[in-house]
């Protein structure tokens, strides 16, 4: 079947893997954009031309991207009548790497969430979520340049599998009677009711790439977030997987907080990674009163959600804040707030969560000048105080510009960087 919005450009080459996970990128690959709903036209706009200058520009011409619309959301439904047709899934497996804007996905009733569905489908069950303060951006924390992690979150499990219930239907009705009858388990028969799976398999898989990232990037410390207090045998179990990996694969790589505290230095070895775990509430105050003491994260899926948006408003909001969902075969980068309709087609929302999340993942290509690039001229444009009306309302003296216009003012600083370099 053909695609929705074409075939993909005839003048780009494909991303192919290589072992053990990783891609060969061409100097002209085909990467996939989903526009989204929403705000995300107006950020997509403003967002590729920073994408194509940052390319331009490190590579001196010799690289660019081929760019293939696939089909999502509210467009896609427009079009076909469905808004994640079977062709999606398929498009993106071809790119293996793709750009979207937010999908919208309604409160309580209505369809399943997309951005869900498409996290599932894919097995894209490593949402990683860097949270590093920008210079120049307002945080409302008095030292937000202390917050520098990465949350790993599972992608795939926990309540966000969606195995639930609505109060009084039929099912919810089954499932408390059993629990009733063969469990033992005490449960209002008006409850709506969840199933909230966490495996070994996939808790696994995440934390393995977890201390992969940090043993590849230099980090010094891998922590496991989990309400395993509360939660024995789902969160708890969590907490004892990623013991479990880190103990049978990386032994010779890693060292318990216990072992660290029976040290008299109390000194993390050279060349090793302090592996702990943190209870998820109180990683919390954690992350406000001793964030320098937190490096690599990893986390159940939930948790992973609360956690990576209050990281995101100590650096200055999810309007700042990148992310990224991957698996083995293809990766997703996208925007991390909502489709925010009230604001659509306004011209004026912060497009900097899809530009940091384009710099990540042109560093996943292999792209890390052209990524260094992008932030770089992005935290020029927020200390000239050139920025979107979210940033100027907290940046006394700022001069506020339209979302395309912070765009352009990007790719200007790009230029300036380029000449102070020379």
């Amino acid at each position: 079947m053909a695609p929705i919005f074409g075939d993909p450009p005839s003048d780009g080459t494909w991303i192919t893997p290589i072992d053990r996970g990783g891609i060969t990128v061409p100097d002209v690959p085909i990467v996939g954009f989903i526009e989204g709903d929403g705000v995300g036209p107006d950020i997509w706009r403003a967002a590729k031309p920073v994408f194509d200058a940052a390319v331009e520009t490190a590579s001196r011409g010799r690289r660019r991207i081929a760019w293939w619309e696939i089909a999502a959301g509210e467009k896609a439904f427009a079009a076909g009548g469905n808004y994640l047709p079977e062709e999606t899934f398929e498009d993106i497996k071809k790119a293996r790497v793709v750009i979207k804007g937010p999908l919208t996905t309604p409160v309580g009733g209505g369809f399943r969430s997309l951005n869900v569905t498409l996290r599932q489908k894919l097995d894209l069950y490593c949402c990683i979520r860097p949270v590093k303060h920008v210079p120049g951006a307002p945080a409302p924390v008095t030292r937000p340049q202390d917050v520098d992690m990465v949350i790993f979150r599972e992608n795939t499990e926990d309540v966000y599998a969606g195995v639930e219930w609505k109060s009084g239907s039929p099912e919810a009705a089954m499932l408390i009677d059993f629990l009733r009858e063969r469990m033992g388990v005490s449960i209002d028969s008006l409850s709506g009711v969840g199933v909230k799976p966490i495996s070994p398999a996939a808790t696994k898989r995440l934390v393995r790439r977890a201390i992969q990232f940090a043993l590849e990037q230099g980090r010094r410390r891998v922590t496991l977030i989990h309400k395993g207090n509360i939660m024995k045998f789902t969160e708890g179990a969590f907490r004892d997987w990623g013991y479990e990996v880190a103990r049978d694969e990386f032994a010779e790589h890693v060292i318990f907080e216990g072992d660290l505290a029976a040290d008299s230095s109390g000194e993390i070895p050279p060349g090793k990674i302090l592996m702990n775990d943190r209870i998820a509430d109180a990683m919390f105050q954690q992350a406000l009163l001793r964030p320098r003491e937190y490096e690599v994260l990893a986390m159940p899926n939930l948790n992973g959600d609360y956690l990576s948006d209050a990281l995101a408003a100590q650096v200055g909001g999810l309007g700042m804040a990148p992310g990224a969902n991957i698996g083995d075969s293809c990766a997703i980068f996208e925007a991390t707030h909502g489709s925010a309709p009230r604001y659509a087609g306004l011209d004026k929302v912060n497009p900097g969560s899809l530009i940091l999340s384009g710099a990540l993942m042109l560093e996943h290509m292999g792209w890390k000048h052209e990524a260094q690039l992008i932030t770089a001229a992005l935290s020029r444009a927020i200390q000239a105080k050139t920025v979107t009306y979210d940033l100027a309302r907290l940046l006394p003296g700022a001069r506020e510009v339209s979302c395309s216009a912070f765009g352009r003012a990007i790719v200007e600083q790009m230029k300036a960087l380029q000449t102070d370099a020379r």
